[in-house]
């Protein structure tokens, strides 16, 4: 969301029926569609749980975005592993393709 030394711009948005006025140095568009996300998840946990206080949402919404966080940096681990195991046996087939051509 933010970039360092980059000129800061207030941008208001409406999360949970509050209103907030954050400040950032990324695309204002970015913050406002990250806003717009929360609130869906906060409104949709409500609907879903009944008569939670607004204090026991954001803590539900926060255990169900620390899951997917989670669950991406698993999924971000495996695809690191496999590109690291993938760069490892094209090594060993240059190696060999370099031997062999080292023979002829």
């Amino acid at each position: 969301m933010d970039t360092p030394d980059a000129e800061k711009q207030v941008v208001r948005v409406t999360i949970f029926n509050q209103t907030y006025a954050l400040s950032t140095s990324g695309d204002p568009q970015e913050t406002m569609a990250l806003a717009h996300e929360i609130d869906e998840l906060m409104s949709s946990i409500a609907r879903r749980a009944g008569n939670l206080d607004s204090a026991r949402t954001a803590v539900l919404a926060c255990l169900h975005l620390a899951d997917r966080l989670r669950t991406a940096e698993r999924q971000l681990g495996d695809l690191r592993h496999s590109v690291h195991d993938k760069s490892r046996d094209f090594a060993l087939l240059l190696d060999k393709a370099f031997a062999k051509s080292d023979g002829d």
